[in-house]
């Protein structure tokens, strides 16, 4: 999830962990999404001797749930920034500190390979890709996850097309591409792989249920009032609209697509 190369402004940028709301947008994340990737994850299905990567691991809700999993295997854990990952959860854990564009682990290394909203953030994202895809062993499978951000334009509140817009901007100038994901899947069979599959789930906004967005926009609230589309007064209006059990909007999708590579 938080994942990004020490070449990009992450590292000091808006998702950097030493912005104090890091962890709730982690968090946020987490609660969105975790239902979907595991399962997701429940259909290849995950073996329990399974070695597996997590690659951007946040928080490291994906990682517990592999260690879990996978009693008889083992969990890499991997992020730019480990301090918000507890290497104590499991036995089985491994928690690695490190920038994986620079990162080069053994060709079937791993049984499966998995990533949420991490590709997205790469310079080189489509090279990722296959490279990522050579640490799988033979039968191994690459589960990547991303965001794609529907137009500003066609949300039925204004005010949200607004607020929306400027944050896929401010993203993009912090280096991430919230649109990639469409040629996922193309770029999976490209790299070799077999069996390519996705499933996409819509995130929410609003309604009656806790709103899982306010951490992003948030965090985002300094980027977005720079880039001047986006004023005081709107950023008071979305707060309003989250009081509103009639605001209910879907603002992006994730898209989980899978792949395996072939047995030798």
């Amino acid at each position: 999830m938080t994942q990004q190369s020490a070449r990009t402004p992450y590292t000091s940028g808006m998702l950097s962990n030493d912005d104090g709301r890091e962890r709730d947008r982690l968090t946020s994340i987490q609660g969105s999404v975790d239902t979907f990737t595991t399962g997701i994850l429940e259909r290849l299905p995950v073996e329990s001797s399974w070695n597996c990567l997590e690659l951007g691991a946040g928080a490291g809700s994906i990682a517990y749930w592999l260690a879990q999993r996978c009693p008889e295997g083992r969990v890499v854990a991997v992020d730019l920034d480990t301090r918000h990952l507890d290497a104590g959860r499991a036995a089985n854990l491994e928690v690695q500190e490190a920038d994986i564009t620079d990162e080069d682990y053994a060709p079937g290394s791993f049984d499966l390979i998995h990533a949420r909203y991490l590709f997205c953030h790469l310079a080189a994202r489509d090279d990722m890709v296959a490279r990522v895809a050579r640490w799988l062993a033979p039968g191994g499978r690459l589960v990547i996850e991303e965001p794609y951000h529907l137009p500003g334009a066609t949300s039925p509140f204004p005010v949200m097309g607004r607020i929306l817009d400027a944050y896929q901007r401010v993203y993009h100038e912090n280096g991430a591409d919230l649109t990639w994901v469409r040629g996922l899947p193309a770029l999976l069979a490209g790299s070799g792989l077999s069996d390519v599959a996705f499933a996409a789930n819509p995130g929410y906004m609003g309604g009656l249920d806790k709103d899982r967005w306010l951490p992003l926009i948030s965090q985002a609230t300094p980027g977005l009032l720079a880039d001047g589309a986006v004023t005081e007064a709107d950023l008071a209006e979305f707060h309003t609209l989250l009081k509103d059990p009639a605001f209910i909007d879907i603002p992006q999708l994730t898209l989980s697509a899978w792949a395996r590579r072939p047995a030798e």
